[in-house]
């Protein structure tokens, strides 16, 4: 038998990434997207895959395109719909299209031909009509008007990017400009005609979310009659705009505004099996802005609505999804470091677990059948049928040979005396804190120990399997790797979540330096050998510690995409939250900015530093990364820069994340005293090649 490996930057781009699944309207079969890259290639691919929830093994549906993506089965089950960039019948898609396939092969159809584009959709409950989202220019009449200015825009000479709107990027791209998100009707052609194209939106002031709109925002009612989506009824759209649920009589054009409240962000509509309720998500945001979004029911015939999980300490995430019976509603909640599939039974107002994570990516139900795709710390994502009755069953093993091949450190979960959020309390919070292990781990060796350090600061990730900063990959080097889940972090409630508000770095520090003492405290663990590495927020907290932490404590830092000073942070794309978090704007109270930004501590900073940011990233202007590395030459602190021109906040492409890896595991090793001083090959069997991990078990 061969020997298994330890984990490589090779070995985590060949695993296949498994999409969410549609599934059949008997719950027979679900469909979902696959996704290879190539690191020769430097690029992916995704197909479509059916998997059968009964037995057999998976089939390949689609092979002619390159990013066959969000599949959708068709009430009827007779179509699966799909986007795609393709070419067919001699035309080439310069933007994604609406595809049609028969889930028993064949060849897939361009469904309508849209100069804009298609991006989320959704089916009629007849499955003759789809309706999807397009970026249009909203005082252009007709797809031909629309095709000519998309023609000139192209074609215009000049490259300057004019606006006047407060939200005109995002995330790592400037929205189109002048045009919104608009729902357009799709009425299917026959014998594989392209069909009939509707903007449903057209001569009104209505349009979807600017930040990535999707099939999310809206739903079709049962009876194919109406429509609901959330929009933003502000004449001037914000990054924090607070959303209102509008419904359109699909016959008449009518819209009504049916839940509208100013001091809510309503969004995520599903219509109840019978259409006579709609369930969707609504955050307090008058109260604070970190309120979380919960479960809420609008009645039709009462023309009222409610918050119905207010007493349940959860945030609740899409997708909604009702259950047959109309009683309870499915959606996804974290809850400490795992995202689990909730059932919340309207009735008696409470939820309970239905699929436990790890970290579940997705699901649908149809017919009574559960499918669900989940990772956690030890496998990437698998999909698994649940029938009633019987027990949960896998329904592929993409991945199987290639993870039978490797081997993989333990991961624990343990829980440190944090920070006190309560200055009255006697005793520092729970915190928990995930412990990865390297692959062969002995107790009566030494080790190096590398936090990792998470992003947000509102998120909570734990047992989930990561293909960015994944700590298998990281352990696999050598090192024990923690990764904090500090105050600030979601699943744990909102208290906990709320408790770092108006006082960045202070509790978070406090934690991460608790558990940075109960690694110590282990004999395992080597004290000069100790390294942080952080991205987004996990970036800016990890030069927060090059000015607050004491020199030695840790011998390098590794900053990713760090937020370095707050008010040159004021270029990102979501600038109207500073001031929610920070405690003001800093024109009114600088000192109150300053006293959470890094930057302002400048003088203190000496720990070696590598400083990684992609020109693309709007959410962390590539500027924060460049300032922090100019001030640490210039201050003469050993400091490296990583910068990619074409990567966003995160680094997307094969071969640019294997020179992250590459030059991460690099500058660790520089700073590692055992390899500085060539403590040779003993102690060395902790550490591995640069990026590319040491095969075997010994520690």
């Amino acid at each position: 038998m061969a020997r298994k490996q330890n984990i490589s930057v090779e070995a985590l781009w060949q695993i296949e990434r498994l999409g969410a699944p549609s599934l059949a309207p008997d719950g027979a079969q679900a469909v979902a997207s696959l996704t290879r890259y190539s690191m020769e290639e430097n690029k992916g691919s995704s197909s479509l895959w059916l998997l059968s929830t009964l037995g057999g093994e998976p089939r390949r549906l689609t092979s002619a395109g390159d990013k066959d993506g969000t599949p959708r089965w068709s009430p009827r089950g007779d179509l699966i719909a799909f986007t795609a960039k393709r070419e067919q019948e001699g035309s080439k898609d310069a933007e994604a299209q609406l595809y049609v396939i028969a889930p028993d092969g064949g060849e897939a159809r361009r469904a309508a031909e849209v100069a804009t584009g298609v991006e989320g959709f959704r089916w009629s409950p007849d499955g003759k009509r789809l309706v999807f989202i397009s970026w249009v220019w909203p005082e252009l009449k007709g797809p031909k008007a629309q095709a000519a200015k998309l023609k000139e825009f192209k074609d215009r000479k000049e490259s300057g990017y004019v606006t006047s709107e407060a939200q005109y990027r995002y995330w790592d791209r400037n929205l189109p400009m002048g045009r919104v998100a608009h729902l357009h009707l799709l009425t299917l052609g026959k014998d594989g005609a392209p069909g009939k194209v509707q903007d449903l939106f057209e001569g009104t002031p209505y349009e979807l979310s600017r930040a990535d709109p999707s099939a999310e925002h809206f739903d079709i009612s049962p009876d194919g009659k109406r429509l609901v989506f959330a929009f933003d009824p502000a004449a001037e759209k914000r990054p924090d705009g607070r959303c209102a649920l509008a419904e359109m009589d699909l016959k008449s054009g009518q819209i009504k505004v049916i839940v509208q409240d100013a001091e809510f962000d309503l969004g995520t509509p599903r219509y109840s099996p019978d259409g006579n309720r709609i369930a969707f998500t609504a955050s307090h945001q008058a109260i604070k802005h970190t309120m979380p979004s919960q479960l809420a029911v609008w009645e039709r015939h009462e023309n009222s609505w409610d918050v119905v999980s207010h007493e349940w300490d959860h945030d609740v995430h899409a997708p909604l999804l009702w259950e047959e019976d109309g009683q309870a509603v499915l959606f996804l909640a974290e809850q400490k470091g795992r995202t689990h599939l909730w059932r919340f039974d309207l009735p008696d107002r409470r939820a309970e677990i239905v699929f436990e994570g790890g970290w579940l990516n997705g699901y649908d139900k149809a017919a009574g059948t559960l499918v669900t795709v989940a990772d956690c710390a030890l496998h990437p994502a698998r999909a698994l049928a649940h029938l009633p009755g019987q027990p949960a069953r896998r329904i592929e093993r993409f991945n199987d040979a290639l993870m039978d091949t490797l081997q993989f450190g333990k991961v624990e979960e343990v829980w440190i005396e944090g920070a006190k959020s309560d200055a009255a309390s006697p005793n520092g919070d729970p915190v928990q804190m995930w412990v990865v292990y390297p692959p062969g781990f002995d107790a009566k060796k030494k080790y190096p120990v590398m936090h990792s350090i998470h992003g947000g600061p509102h998120t909570g990730p734990g047992d989930n399997w990561h293909y960015r900063w994944n700590l298998q990959v990281f352990a696999a080097q050598g090192y024990v790797v923690a990764s904090v889940n500090y105050h600030g972090s979601s699943g744990f409630g909102y208290a906990f979540l709320d408790s770092i508000t108006h006082r960045w770095g202070e509790l978070e520090l406090q934690d991460v330096e608790a558990g940075t003492d109960w690694l110590l405290k282990h004999k395992w663990a080597d004290p000069k050998r100790v390294f942080a590495t952080g991205g987004s927020y996990g970036g800016y907290m990890v030069a927060w510690m090059n000015a607050h932490v004491e020199a030695g404590r840790y011998q390098a830092y590794v900053c990713h995409a760090g937020c370095y000073d707050w008010v040159g942070m004021f270029a990102d794309d979501a600038y109207t939250w500073h001031a929610k978090e920070l405690g003001s704007w800093y024109w009114d109270d600088m000192a109150r900015v300053h006293s959470q930004s890094p930057h302002a501590y400048a003088g203190t900073m000496s720990t070696p530093t590598l400083v990684v940011h992609g020109a693309l990233d709007y959410r962390v202007p590539d500027a924060q990364g460049l300032a922090y590395y100019n001030t640490l030459k210039a201050r003469g602190v050993d400091a490296r820069l990583l910068w990619y021109p074409d990567e966003n906040h995160w680094i997307l492409k094969p071969r640019n994340s294997r020179l992250w890896f590459s030059e991460f595991f690099a500058w660790l090793q520089r700073h590692d005293p055992a390899v500085k001083k060539g403590a040779g090959k003993a102690q060395s069997q902790t550490q591995g090649k640069a990026g590319s991990p040491r095969r075997g078990s010994g520690g």
